[in-house]
């Protein structure tokens, strides 16, 4: 990843606090790798040109993770997609398109049907 542009940094993902976990989860969340604007927006052209390293890792407890890559769907939204012949659902970023990937913010995750509320812990450059 060497020949990146400045914009790439890796995101982490932690759960926010909810009714199975009052007191959010540090070991359930999300890694992944994005092209992000001044105002912490994901870059769709970046993303476009160097798609490839744009990878998610899914962590929970008791689970092997899962790897996967961050993808842009019809409309202009963004999911996590684990299964590349795009078989399985994938996990939609609820406004991602919109969201602010900055410390502290929140953003929401639908898996399975569910939205969980992820909190962003941090924000590293790659």
């Amino acid at each position: 990843m060497a020949h990146l542009p400045q914009d790439f940094r890796e995101i982490r993902l932690e759960l926010a606090r909810e009714k199975d976990h009052p007191a959010g989860a540090r070991d359930f969340g999300y890694r992944f790798v994005a092209p992000l604007d001044v105002n912490g927006q994901i870059e769709p052209e970046l993303w476009a040109k160097h798609r490839e390293v744009c990878r998610v890792v899914r962590f929970r407890p008791d689970e092997a993770d899962e790897i996967g890559h961050l993808v842009r769907r019809p409309g202009g939204s963004w999911a996590f997609r684990y299964d590349i012949s795009g078989t399985d659902d994938d996990e939609a970023g609820f406004r991602f398109n919109a969201e602010r990937f900055v410390i502290g913010e929140y953003v929401s995750v639908k898996e399975d049907d569910e939205s969980h509320t992820f909190r962003v812990v941090s924000v590293e450059p790659v």
